[in-house]
This record gives C-alpha cells, structure tokens and sequence, in this order.
C-alpha cells in the first residue's frame, strides 16, 4: 500500500485529519507511548521530528525508531518523518535510505532549495510519500518565500515546480502552513488534487476555521493537520486531542 492509499485509509477508519507532532524534549520511559496509546483512534497520521530525537545523539535515534517501530506494530497509521532532507544527489540517496530503509516511514518532509535532482532519489521512492516544503508557517518564511521571481512570489514557483514534478512520480505532497490562509487558498488552486502537510495550528496562532475554508478539496479530505506541544504535553491527551479531530471535523 502507498502512502496515499495508507493516509486514506488512516482518514476514513478514524474519520480525522489530525496529526499529532512527535517533538519529545526529554525521553522518560515509554513517555510517548501513552500519547499513541490514547491518541491511536483520532488520528490520521503521527509526525515525529527528528531534531527532537537527534539532540540526544544515538539515545535519542534510538527512541525514534523504536517508537517508529511501535507505531506500525500495534497502528495502521502513517508516520512522517519531518525531517526537511534535500541535498546534492549523492547525499540525498543516503538520506532516502536513512529514512525510508533505516526508519522505515511511510513519508518525508523535504526541502527543495537545490532543485529536481536534490529530490529525485525521495521521488523514486514510488509507494512513499515525499512532502515538500512551499509555504511555511513561521515568521521569517516571508523573507524567500514572498520574494517576486517572475512576477510571482517564490512560493507559487515553487508549487507549480511540484505539481509539475508529480505528474511524473504521483507521490508529493506540500507543506503549507495555517498561518497563511491566504497564500494557502493559491495554493490549493494550483494544485487541487493534491494534499498538503499544515503546520501553524495551536502555539504558532493558526486560524483552524479559515485554514480548513482556504485548504480543503472538494472531497473534504487533502489536509494533514499537525499539532504537537498542545497535544504531547498535555495533562489529558486524549481528551486535547478528540477536541481539536472533532473541532476540524466541525468545519469540514
């Protein structure tokens, strides 16, 4: 099964568009193991970032494949590595192997400053989903990304480069963030079929309402919804978490 078909699957069995964001600061037990214990039947996908785990050296790396590893034992749910890999080809074959052959995720969140042929090696990777970064939710993505490149934000080059590239390999996705409702809505009609990783919710002042309005396809599917620190710290995550699965599902 590829990853579409998996994230499909994921989205109707727990009817959810929410994905809780991996980014643990210390590693107690089996702390995160309570999270995809109780969070496991109101998501869609879960999001570890690997800076999170990679701080703590081979320890950390550990952890990470180990809860990786929990995940597709015990859940049927995709796990995206967010991990913004791209690099000259040579490196990014090895990077496509860390986390697809090494982690063994279903996707990957990639940057595509250096071009087709930095993304190539994640591309080929057909049953895997390769998410590129396009708009991204946090306060300095204005200082590239708005810049005019022929008439056009840089962004919107960069969304019509992917949708481009994915009529070839049918396997991309974009990060778009919530912060940007607007830049989202442009997005979304440049690439209509396609889904979109969304950032910005929760701490970083995303509207839910309007990011839902701007981003949704017609079938009401098409956006992974991420959120971490206000799901994984919380007292009950459970509880945060069904709020927020039925509070998207409100505007859906």
């Amino acid at each position: 099964m590829n990853f579409n078909d998996k994230l499909d699957a994921s989205v109707a069995k727990n009817n959810s568009l929410l994905c809780v964001g991996l980014d643990p600061l210390t590693f107690k037990g089996n702390s995160l193991k309570g999270v995809l214990d109780q969070t496991a039947d109101l998501v869609c996908a879960y999001k570890p970032n690997i800076a999170f785990f990679a701080k703590d050296g081979t320890k950390g790396l550990n952890f990470l494949k180990r809860t990786i590893d929990y995940i597709h034992e015990h859940y049927q749910i995709p796990v995206i590595l967010d991990a913004k890999r791209g690099d000259i080809p040579s490196t990014s074959i090895m990077y496509a192997k860390e986390v697809f052959d090494f982690f063994e995720v279903d996707a990957v969140t990639v940057n595509p400053y250096l071009g087709f042929d930095a993304l190539e090696p994640f591309f080929q990777r057909k049953d895997k989903g390769i998410i590129v970064l396009c708009r991204t939710s946090n306060p300095s993505a204005v200082d590239f990304q708005d810049l005019e490149v022929g008439g056009e934000p840089l962004y919107i080059k960069v969304a019509q480069k992917v949708v481009e590239w994915n009529k070839k390999y049918h396997n991309l996705l974009m990060v778009v963030g919530a912060t940007y409702p607007h830049q989202l809505n442009k997005v979304r009609d440049l690439a209509p079929d396609m889904t979109f990783l969304i950032p910005g919710i929760g701490p970083q002042g995303g509207d839910l309402e309007e990011t839902l309005k701007s981003g949704l396809r017609p079938d009401k599917k098409g956006l992974i919804i991420s959120a971490s620190r206000s799901i994984i710290y919380a007292q009950k995550p459970r509880i945060t978490a069904q709020k927020l699965r039925d509070e998207i599902n409100k505007y859906r």
